[in-house]
């Protein structure tokens, strides 16, 4: 697809700003510590939603080799540390009202998982709860709510199929909309133990990734979601046409990226679009044929992420092959986003799950390159 003609974009689209922008006294935080990711969003409210100020990701692996061993690493949670530290001093500089912490499926797994949380609370004064499959799911809905009914995709659907592929576990969200009163509910959802990160530590490197072991991939991740299907009957709304898919992960912004052809990665170009569902298959059809070596060099993946996305696609297109909606929805946007919204929704009273400490560490291990993806 030619770049010069963009799909459409979400209205309302999320801006940021720098800190002498006029901001307001106090600001939100969300920090989600993923299996692969750490991630942090401070963002003000607006009139209509918020507005991002500051945002942080950083690629840290805190699972890897969690597959086989069932805990965390020392150096992995050397590079969370760290991460965590930076985190820890953005939030130092602005007043913050409220915050929330999560940690997902690597904590939830690992057996030292809640020990390290304790650790980073002690270092850092950062308090992170572990949370489960379905608050997971829950909350990317809430981070894709207005993507349910924006009618710049059709008509209203009454059905939506919203997946998260992390990168130790996939969530997969089933929910009801109605239209009239522009709400969203839960009506099913499915916590998948399989990501980019647990794919390629089980079927091995990518770069010795063949034909077979790639099926291999797919096939396996499509046996997890028969009895999601036979339980919710999805299959019989989407064809009637009531169903529409959503992908909140960094597999389906990749597809989106290389589709509208894009020189490097970025949001504004890909969050809200709409991915046909035969263009995403032939994205990765050219993936695969990329190789490791070029997936690499390719300008919105780069060597850090590059081992993760066949193992990505892989979830996919079990994913679709199973429900098979013509176009899906891609939404850059994630579990911050929907912590942000409910905080800034319930005017809860201040949670004082983060205090600046004095203390801090110094580490061995030199940070990660930080990542916007």
């Amino acid at each position: 697809m030619d770049h010069a003609s963009p799909w459409p974009g979400l209205p309302g689209r999320l801006r940021f700003s720098s800190p002498s922008g006029g901001d307001d006294d106090a600001f939100f935080a969300a920090l989600d510590l993923g299996t692969n990711n750490c991630r942090l969003m401070i963002a003000a409210q607006t009139s209509d939603g918020f507005r991002v100020v500051d945002s942080y990701s950083r690629m840290v692996r805190l699972g890897e080799g969690l597959h086989h061993t069932g805990v965390l690493s020392a150096a992995a949670m050397d590079r969370t540390m760290s991460a965590l530290h930076s985190c820890a001093e953005r939030l130092g500089r602005r007043p913050i009202r409220e915050i929330r912490a999560i940690a997902t499926e690597a904590c939830r797994r690992a057996t030292n998982g809640r020990a390290f949380l304790r650790q980073v609370q002690n270092e850092t004064g950062v308090a992170i709860d572990i949370i489960s499959g379905r608050e997971e799911a829950s909350l990317a809905v809430e981070s894709c709510s207005a993507l349910l009914h924006d009618r710049r995709f059709g008509q209203p659907r009454n059905r939506a199929l919203l997946f998260d592929i992390g990168g130790g576990s996939t969530e997969i969200a089933w929910v009801r909309t109605e239209a009239n009163r522009q709400t969203e509910s839960l009506i099913g959802y499915l916590s998948l133990p399989i990501g980019v990160i647990t794919l390629w530590e089980q079927f091995g490197p990518v770069s010795a990734l063949t034909d077979t072991a790639y099926r291999d991939m797919v096939d396996y991740t499509r046996s997890f979601l028969q009895d999601f299907e036979n339980v919710h009957r999805i299959g019989s709304e989407i064809r009637r046409k009531q169903t529409r898919m959503i992908g909140t992960s960094g597999t389906v912004t990749t597809l989106a990226s290389l589709i509208l052809n894009l020189p490097r990665y970025a949001r504004t170009a890909v969050d809200g679009t709409l991915l046909p569902a035969a263009s995403a298959r032939l994205a990765v059809r050219k993936l695969r044929q990329m190789g490791l070596s070029g997936i690499e060099q390719h300008p919105c993946i780069g060597p850090d992420r590059a081992p993760f996305v066949l193992p990505g696609c892989a979830i996919f297109e079990a994913i679709h092959d199973v429900w098979p909606v013509e176009d899906v929805i891609v939404a850059d946007r994630g579990l911050r986003d929907g912590m942000i919204s409910r905080m800034i929704r319930s005017n809860a009273p201040v949670r004082r799950s983060y205090r600046p400490t004095a203390a801090r560490r110094h580490f061995s291990t030199p940070p990660m390159q930080a990542t916007g993806l």
